[in-house]
């Protein structure tokens, strides 16, 4: 392939998307061949994760002469039901609220400041799970109906569940309790209830957890072995809904990092019923919501002392309720299990406790806050859709282009600091110290801006790295009228729409919208300096990203949509990198969508009564 040029070509950059030259070079194996060694330490052990973790992403790639392995076709007998529940389990209606007084918080305003903090309650219980994790939609077309969700997934196929941990309140319970999520229903299935002492003793007053899980299967069932790596992206995109739904409430949500994958499995009662091992939950991640602005500045974290109380109290509860079959039959992609439990978390053990800045919200940069539509919060989460299709014709103005870029942004409006810090909403929900990932932009239709590729870098002390890793011949300009604390920059200038669409699968989504993009993560070495367990959390930060992307698109009346097909080391080749410093992590799309008139769209609830 010939080098790059300053300016970017179809023939300079990448030749005929199926040409085997561009990946002659490239080495997909699954693993070294060596034989593995057995575990004799606990650094040993670490090695051998970081190695699975390794493996498996390498082994997942797709390339332009092979796919990722997945089912010759799609089984539909067997398609996994998309919803959970746990039979004979109590069930506790939640309310609608469709026009309540919670809906008149603007979007736009949502990342400058939070309002003040609502009492927890039914009410506002109920509307956080309504504009996180609840239907918005159903839609039809002949035969089929099929629902759509707040938080987006993959093939809408909703790996992900979800867990109130919680004390007792005001017309809902009178005991503390865990309850499962039923998005369908709207309504939360009690599993256990949980000692008094519980909450008082490690938490913030007028605070709650939401537990996260995913099931494998869901995904796996149409991605096969790649469907680890989507259902990490939706883990993202559910902290990023719950954060936003949170501080429409007045609430902060932090993701509690320090406890282990067992601990969380144990909270959730993940191991009390009846489960199939394939249909089995994962547990990733539990987050704390409290109300902003509280008493403490500082909320110390015992971690120890809540996996000792979780470990002595939460094993020995009377568990309710059976989880529901989800397919009669099932293809095991055992990959998946062995790499989830390669990248598990353990329990902090070098600092038993932590601590948590209560005070640290930082504005999001603006740009024009005129370019927002006066939507509220719940006109733009509820109504936020995937497009399927973009027209190839809509234009955004570069002040919508920079917006957009600015709200993608960790720490905020940094006043010419480098970005380094998850302050602003909704990345602060996130524990590691800094971002790990960037955005490479393709341009297509970008009024006052020129088509070419672009690159966000989202953490300044990488930009060095970033520099190291890509092309020598990248110019690294700042764009014309481009705003001093977005830290956006030119590569190369061209038309980049067959780039794009090639990188992408041929999808012509990925050309056909004003810009699409790589999210390029620092990788080995996150893991090598942390712990395997950093493999899933950089997807997530990624899911985060991505519904960032989908709200701003949606709030700018246009849209877009997560593209989880793409070709690995090809869209590496173009950047330049050649290890797994750095590595493209998720795809994005936003332009004007196109419409299918054919489909109908019914109310959330009660939905249609012949619904699965």
């Amino acid at each position: 392939m010939n080098p790059i040029s300053s300016r970017l070509t179809s023939s300079s950059l990448l030749p005929i998307p199926h040409s085997i030259s561009l990946i002659s070079a490239m080495s997909f194996s699954s693993s070294s061949g060596s034989p593995k060694v057995p575990t004799f330490t606990k650094e040993d052990e670490q090695e051998d994760n970081l190695k699975q973790a390794l493996r498996y992403h390498n082994q997942t790639k797709h390339s332009f002469t092979n796919y990722a392995r997945g089912p010759r076709g799609l089984d539909w007998a067997n398609q996994p039901n998309p919803f959970r529940r746990y039979l004979s389990s109590p069930l506790l209606p939640l309310q609608h609220d469709e026009e309540g007084p919670h809906h008149s918080v603007l979007y736009s305003s949502l990342f400058s400041s939070l309002p003040p903090p609502k009492p927890i309650s039914l009410s506002t219980v109920s509307h956080l799970f309504l504009h996180s994790l609840a239907l918005s939609a159903w839609k039809t077309t002949g035969s089929s109906t099929w629902p759509l969700r707040v938080n987006p997934s993959s093939g809408n196929l909703h790996p992900t569940e979800a867990y109130l941990i919680s004390p007792p309140i005001a017309s809902l319970s009178d005991s503390p309790f865990v309850a499962h999520y039923a998005p369908k229903e709207h309504s939360l299935e009690v599993r256990a209830n949980i000692p008094s002492t519980f909450f008082p003793k490690f938490f913030p007053e007028n605070s709650f957890l939401i537990g996260v899980t995913s099931i494998f299967w869901r995904e796996a069932w149409k991605y096969g072995e790649r469907a680890f790596r989507y259902c990490n992206h939706d883990v993202g995109h559910a902290i990023a809904a719950l954060s936003i739904a949170a501080g429409e409430m007045g609430w902060d949500l932090k993701l509690l990092d320090g406890l282990g994958s067992d601990d969380l499995e144990m909270l959730m009662g993940l191991s009390k019923g009846k489960f199939l091992e394939i249909e089995s939950e994962h547990p990733d991640c539990l987050l704390l919501v409290f109300p902003k602005g509280g008493a403490r500045d500082v909320i110390n974290i015992d971690y120890k002392g809540i996996s000792s109380a979780i470990r002595e109290g939460f094993n020995t509860l009377e568990w309710k309720g059976s989880p529901n079959g989800l397919s009669k039959e099932h293809l095991c992609w055992d990959i998946i299990y062995k790499t989830a439990e390669a990248v598990k978390k353990p329990l902090l053990v070098s600092n038993s406790s932590s601590s948590i800045d209560a005070s640290s919200f930082r504005e999001s940069g603006v740009f024009s806050r005129g370019l927002y539509k006066e939507l509220t919060v719940s006109q733009v989460v509820r109504m936020r859709r995937s497009a399927v299709d973009m027209d190839g014709v809509t234009f955004i103005d570069k002040s919508v282009f920079y917006q957009m870029l600015m709200h993608c942004l960790p720490s905020g409006s940094n006043k010419g600091e480098p970005q380094r810090e998850h302050l602003a909403l909704p990345f602060r929900a996130l524990p590691w110290d800094c971002a790990e990932v960037h955005l490479a932009l393709f341009v297509h239709r970008v009024s006052g801006l020129p088509k070419g590729l672009y690159f966000l870098v989202r953490n300044g002390d990488h930009l060095g790295d970033l520099k190291r890793a890509m092309r020598s011949e990248f110019e690294w300009r700042r764009p014309d009228g481009c705003p001093d604390d977005l830290p956006l920059y030119m590569l190369a200038e061209g038309d980049c729409q067959r780039l794009a669409k090639g990188l992408s699968c041929h999808q012509d989504i990925a050309g056909d919208g004003c810009f699409s993009l790589g999210m390029v993560a620092r990788f080995e070495s996150v893991m090598r300096e942390k712990g395997s367990w950093m493999y899933p959390r950089l997807f997530w930060e990624t899911g985060v990203i991505g519904q960032v992307l989908y709200l701003e698109a949606h709030a700018m009346g246009i849209s877009a949509t997560g593209i989880g097909c793409y070709f690995d080391d090809p869209v590496h080749e173009v950047l330049g990198i050649k290890d797994s410093s750095f590595q493209s992590l998720y795809h994005f799309t936003v332009g004007g969508p196109v419409l299918d008139k054919r489909i109908m769209t019914l109310p959330a609830y009660p939905g249609p009564t012949s619904a699965v």
